[in-house]
């Protein structure tokens, strides 16, 4: 399927939570709190905070009330296979793990075991770019980096 197409379905998405949100500037806060400017409603994931950014914060996906129906995860490659389970048990179809490998390895969320777990289990995923490279709202700065993630390699067309 094209990256275009499974980023549109991914951000049409109603409620989605970043996991990877902390007390400290990040990429995690920066999507979160673009995906909050764009008009998602997004809920911060977070172990060790109670409050981000105003808003309520949770420890695990299980303690959404209501649940989410997308997650962006911003944690070390690692983390993510934990993740995606959670995911699979709280009914999420739809995860996009964060990978910019324009500024290096240590930027990259993406596990080849998380991405095989969720193709596995029915969830659409997206082990490549940032949610904030695509759609009509996204900024120049992150339309550049798909350019040139796209003619580089780094972002592939179809996955």
């Amino acid at each position: 399927m094209l990256l275009a197409e499974l980023a549109e379905g991914f951000l049409a998405q109603k409620r989605m939570a970043v996991v990877g949100v902390s007390r400290k500037k990040g990429t995690g806060n920066a999507i979160f709190k673009a995906l909050r400017a764009r008009g998602h409603d997004v809920v911060p994931v977070n172990p060790k905070a109670k409050i981000l950014a105003g808003q309520t914060c949770y420890p695990d996906l299980e303690a959404i009330p209501g649940g989410v129906d997308a997650v962006v995860i911003v944690t070390p490659p690692t983390a993510a296979e934990k993740v995606v389970r959670q995911c699979a048990e709280a009914g999420v179809s739809h995860v996009w793990m964060h990978n910019n490998a324009l500024f290096g390895a240590g930027n990259s969320s993406a596990s080849e075991a998380a991405t095989r777990f969720c193709r596995e289990h029915g969830i659409t995923v997206i082990p490549n770019g940032c949610p904030l490279m695509f759609g009509s709202k996204a900024d120049l700065g992150h339309k550049c980096m798909r350019w040139i993630l796209g003619v580089t390699g780094g972002l592939p067309k179809e996955l």
